[in-house]
């Protein structure tokens, strides 16, 4: 019993020990490919699909984007520490009620998700999801997880990351989105799939239009430093 219970410790230790330094290496190394981009290829190999991405970095990518994502997915995103509690409890009860399920994912956990995990519902999945969630809140700067995630998000089938999104859809560089372009990315993100940036549906062009209302009250955007995670307004 105590050799089992030492192997299961020794796993553990190793376990902490792999992630942290896993996520303290992309702290400061671009994401160049991710689990969601390996299992998207296998499930497109009879297609001849290809995976579009391109790492770039956070200040060549339009700050009309960077507002866009975080007014669309995640407007606590500055202030929180990984979780938003508030829509946690109301994607509950929300759920209790109806049969389609609402999520509640902050873009940090949306990121770690992205970048160290697999897409499929599970327990296990969301237990390591709220780990990683946790590393990455902790080792990175807010900064660096938008980078991150709109360097790995998919924005559209086989289309990852900002730079890749922008010529798909709008044949420009990420840096060149002007706020409808930007808005239109941001409001496929739920679904990118399903729905195109370009032509617009009519409810792209709604959730459009309710984005670029929102970047209107959300102001500029600044960026906490790492010991004063704090925004300043």
């Amino acid at each position: 019993m105590k050799r089992v219970f030492r192997f299961l410790l020794k796993c553990c230790v190793w376990f902490v020990v792999l992630t942290v330094l896993w996520v303290v290496i992309y702290r400061y190394v671009p994401v160049y490919y991710t689990p969601l981009m390996a299992i998207r290829s296998f499930e497109n190999t009879e297609k001849n699909s290809t995976v579009k991405h391109e790492w770039i970095n956070i200040e060549d990518i339009s700050i009309h984007l960077q507002k866009a994502v975080i007014c669309s997915e995640d407007q606590k995103f500055l202030s929180h520490n990984g979780f938003d509690i508030e829509a946690i409890e109301k994607a509950y009860e929300n759920n209790k009620k109806s049969k389609r399920i609402k999520g509640a994912s902050t873009i940090s956990q949306q990121t770690a998700k992205n970048v160290f995990l697999w897409p499929n519902r599970s327990w296990l999945r969301k237990g390591l999801e709220t780990y990683f969630t946790f590393l990455i809140e902790k080792l990175w700067s807010k900064e660096r997880i938008l980078e991150v995630y709109l360097n790995s998000i998919e924005m559209g089938n086989g289309v990852y990351g900002a730079e890749a999104a922008a010529k798909h859809w709008f044949g420009t560089s990420a840096k060149r989105l002007n706020i409808n372009q930007a808005t239109a990315i941001a409001a496929i993100l739920p679904n990118p799939r399903r729905y195109k940036a370009q032509p617009a549906t009519p409810y792209i062009s709604n959730r459009k239009q309710w984005i670029i209302k929102q970047m209107s009250f959300y102001g500029p955007l600044k960026f906490p430093k790492k010991d004063d995670e704090k925004p300043k307004h």
